[in-house]
């Protein structure tokens, strides 16, 4: 029997050093290497010709899955946001998605703080004034005793939650899941109500799924409610927050500051409407690349595909439901 034939996308994968690396080339698959994320166009155009994708931030549509049938056995991806993927057309289709949780909190939340620090401290464009030889200091602000609004509670947010009691902030929680012991160990006040939220909080931190509800979860009607000079902070999806809304927001200075690892287009156009403007820091969505997570995804997503292709239970799967003896 031939090798599988994988397609690995991810970069950070590739380009960061690690055990990962050896535990790959020890699983003998014949490994096509992409520079992802690649498009649903470059996916149609490689579909059909592999046993498994081991892939990032990939579209993977309905057309893209169903094409790569029926050689397709099963999806691994590397990380835990699962938007890029038609997880229903993946489950209608019989193609088994694994996933890596539980290895990138730390670093995305200790990311979100490099990101909440440099938005009120001006850190970015004061360290370029001085690589450019100019001594021009701006006055910043402390988040000491600000409220921070942490939006999605889960494995990311509540790192962000511990951190953040350290610097002195008051906490509100919004989100469905919510973990009630550990809010009252962390003195996280429950806001039922998003508007309520935008209402009360200084520092609005986003960390919640991007699903059809999470899409625009601030637009331009509910963005004027935040507080003016308000600071919002980004690690979850672009598509969190309407663009032309948070542009508008950012123009009129009724946001102080938007700080952003993620984007609606990634990477963006030259066009973007955001590159570019004064109080944005946009980072290249590198919130989980570090060299101990990158290790801890790839090396995750790696035995999550060994173990799958070797008939036994893979570490996570989003559709549990679907298994080798389902397939079509």
């Amino acid at each position: 029997m031939s090798a599988p034939r994988v397609l690995l996308t991810t970069t950070s994968f590739q380009d960061t050093p690690g055990v990962h690396h050896d535990m790959l080339a020890a699983a003998g698959f014949e490994l096509v290497r992409e520079r992802g994320p690649l498009s649903e166009a470059r996916m149609l155009e490689l579909a059909g010709q592999f046993d498994a994708y081991l892939c990032g931030d990939d579209v993977l549509t309905r057309p893209v899955i169903a094409k790569s049938l029926p050689r397709l056995k099963v999806i691994s991806k590397y990380g835990i946001g699962l938007d890029k993927i038609d997880l229903k057309a993946a489950t209608d289709l019989k193609v088994p998605v694994l996933f890596t949780p539980g290895v990138n909190h730390t670093t995305v939340a200790e990311h979100t703080f490099a990101l909440m620090l440099a938005a009120v401290r001006n850190l970015v464009v004061e360290a370029n004034h001085v690589a450019a030889g100019r001594w021009t200091r701006i006055t910043g602000n402390e988040i000491y005793g600000k409220t921070l609004a942490i939006v999605g509670l889960g494995r990311i947010g509540r790192e962000v939650a511990i951190r953040a009691r350290a610097f002195g902030l008051k906490l509100i929680g919004y989100g469905q899941h919510w973990d009630e012991a550990f809010a009252r160990e962390h003195g996280i006040e429950r806001v039922e109500a998003f508007d309520d939220v935008l209402r009360r909080a200084d520092i609005i931190s986003l960390h919640t799924k991007l699903t059809p509800a999470t899409r625009g979860l601030i637009h331009a009607k509910n963005l004027p409610l935040i507080k003016k000079g308000a600071v919002i902070v980004n690690t979850g999806r672009g598509e969190l927050v309407e663009l032309a809304a948070l542009v508008a927001a950012l123009k009129s200075k009724q946001l102080l500051a938007y700080a952003a690892d993620v984007l609606d287009e990634e990477p963006p156009p030259p066009d973007h409407p955001l590159l570019g403007l004064p109080n944005v820091i946009l980072t290249p969505h590198i919130g989980s690349r570090t060299h101990e997570s990158v290790q801890r995804q790839a090396s995750c997503a790696v035995e999550n595909l060994t173990r799958f292709l070797a008939g036994r239970e893979p570490i996570a799967q989003a559709n549990p439901e679907v298994g080798p003896s389902s397939k079509p």
